[in-house]
């Protein structure tokens, strides 16, 4: 009990400090200090009057926001105390394996500035600076980019997963996992199907959902009418936690833009819009390599896509300014990842001269704009756009290109995904392999860009609704499954992975919820 208050004590402790650092404290600094101004605070009942004060002024609201906001990311291991790295990552084999990807990532990155004899960052002269920021919303003619080349792509990533082992388990402690069939040979601990039905039990067939079409519920429009409404009321008392809970049913389209910002606590304040205005500068004023990985990206994937060609310009702008954006370094204290660094030139080595590389530590991969490109439907704002996806990236989608053994992870993702077909569709999942057609080798890149240019968009973001509901990203691996089922009579007919992949090629027709209520619910026991 008392090992639990202390862990406890620890936790406020480090959460108070995150929140002294944020615009919020000093907001609420001055908020204080102007109500002692206001007649209705004595001296004799300081304190109680200030807290009636924050009450009624909607000031506690905002600050319980935060704590719950702090809380969705916070990382906590089985001992609070634990040794830095714990945080990041307990298992030590894990974070060898992801150091050494970083290694081969950095390596990838060089060997680029050697080929094409470019530097990785470089000041803009003054006519280059001023052309750029004339054409800010119109930056699709970019130069030659045929000499870049994207520094992975997610098959490299999965390449590295596949090879995967705990080195204590090769001598077989855990025999269970011997009948694991799957590319992933590392045994984390991943949720069978009654463990999903109760995590998910918002998903049921009994309860009414946004994305459901038949009326096995109450009829359609009415839930609808009546869900509209709720969550116009969880709006008017902005309370993050009472809009992570309704999002599980799915956001009405109207609603979706506020909804998302506040259970990503995100308000749009003047010193935020003077923040991305000052990201926006240093791109103005600096060249970085990764601006030409991102410029190669957007073309190779969302320019190309029927759904997000249109937002092009705002793609290049938040990538941009999000790979300038040094607030994105924080992650890395409960990311396995560590930020890449580079060496001022001659001062190879020298740790004094070293600095992060690019400034926010992330450097970009075939399909990282797809993270973005949904958003653009929502938010037409560019600095409020820009916060929505750093929050989204920091508390989710960092965890889809890293090693980790994090339940969110993409490891357990993919081993929870191979599970479900093995344990669940057996003769499908036996068929697959024996044709050489490994079920992972075709749903890696939908859950490694958690299904971004697959769904329609509509679809998609009744799938992200439910990512930021329930706080997890396990959801994709589900859905992954989920339609290797729905289309599993054909499957069962192929005879190579080329013929699998084209059964599987076109998902812009699927309904999300249908699949995951029947998959979950209807036919699995």
């Amino acid at each position: 009990m008392l090992q639990e208050e202390s862990d406890l004590s620890l936790i406020i402790a480090q959460i108070v400090q995150k929140l002294k650092d944020s615009n919020l404290y000093a907001q609420l600094e001055r908020q204080a200090w102007d109500s002692l101004q206001r007649p209705e605070i004595k001296l004799e009942s300081l304190k109680e009057d200030i807290k009636e004060f924050f009450k009624i002024s909607g000031w506690e609201k905002k600050l319980q926001n935060a704590v719950y906001s702090e809380l969705s990311v916070f990382p906590l291991p089985s001992h609070p105390a634990a040794p830095p790295e714990h945080l990041k990552e307990p298992l030590v084999y894990m974070r060898k394996a992801q150091g050494s990807w970083e290694k081969r990532i950095l390596k990838s990155l060089n060997s680029m500035c050697t080929e094409l004899s470019i530097p990785l960052a470089r000041k803009r002269p003054v006519g280059e600076q001023k052309e750029l920021l004339n054409k800010w919303n119109e930056m699709g003619d970019e130069p030659d980019l045929s000499l870049f080349r994207p520094v992975y792509a997610p098959k490299d990533f999965l390449e590295v997963l596949i090879n995967l082992r705990n080195p204590n388990y090769e001598s077989g402690d855990s025999l269970s996992f011997r009948t694991h069939l799957g590319l992933i040979q590392v045994p984390l601990k991943v949720k069978d199907i009654p463990e999903l039905k109760e995590f998910f039990v918002e998903l049921g067939l009994s309860t009414g959902q946004l994305g459901i079409d038949d009326s096995t519920q109450v009829p359609p429009e009415l839930f609808e009418n009546e869900h509209v409404r709720i969550g116009q009321k969880v709006l008017a008392e902005q309370d993050s936690a009472a809009a992570q809970q309704y999002i599980r049913q799915g956001s009405p389209t109207a609603l979706r833009a506020e909804l998302w910002a506040l259970i990503l606590n995100i308000s749009s304040q003047p010193e935020d819009i003077l923040y991305y205005e000052q990201l926006k500068t240093n791109v103005i004023q600096h060249d970085l390599l990764v601006d030409s990985l991102i410029y190669k990206d957007v073309k190779l994937t969302a320019s190309n896509d029927d759904y997000y060609f249109v937002f092009e310009d705002y793609l290049y702008q938040v990538l941009l300014c999000f790979s300038r954006d040094t607030s994105v370094l924080s992650h890395f204290a409960y990311n396995s990842a560590s930020p890449p660094k580079s060496y001022i030139r001659g001062k190879l080595g020298l740790e004094e001269y070293a600095v992060f590389y690019p400034p926010n530590g992330v450097i970009p991969f075939h399909g990282f704009s797809m993270y973005v490109a949904p958003l653009c439907f929502l938010y037409h704002e560019p600095s409020k756009l820009y916060q929505i996806f750093r929050e989204m990236y920091v508390r989710f989608f960092f965890r889809l290109h890293s090693i980790s053994s994090h339940p969110s992870g993409i490891v357990s993702l993919c081993l929870l995904f191979e599970t479900l077909l093995q344990t669940y569709l057996p003769q499908l999942f036996y068929h697959l392999r024996e044709i050489g057609a490994q079920p992972l080798r075709i749903s890696f890149k939908w859950m490694v860009r958690a299904f971004s240019g697959y769904l329609a968009t509509d679809q998609l973001l009744l799938l992200w609704d439910r990512i930021l509901g329930y706080n997890s990203l396990e959801i994709l691996a589900v859905l992954a499954a989920a339609v290797f089922a729905f289309r599993a009579v054909n499957l069962m007919e192929v005879t190579s992975l080329a013929a699998a992949e084209a059964v599987l090629a076109d998902l812009s027709t699927l309904k999300v919820m249908p699949l995951l209520q029947i998959f979950l619910f209807a036919t699995v026991t």
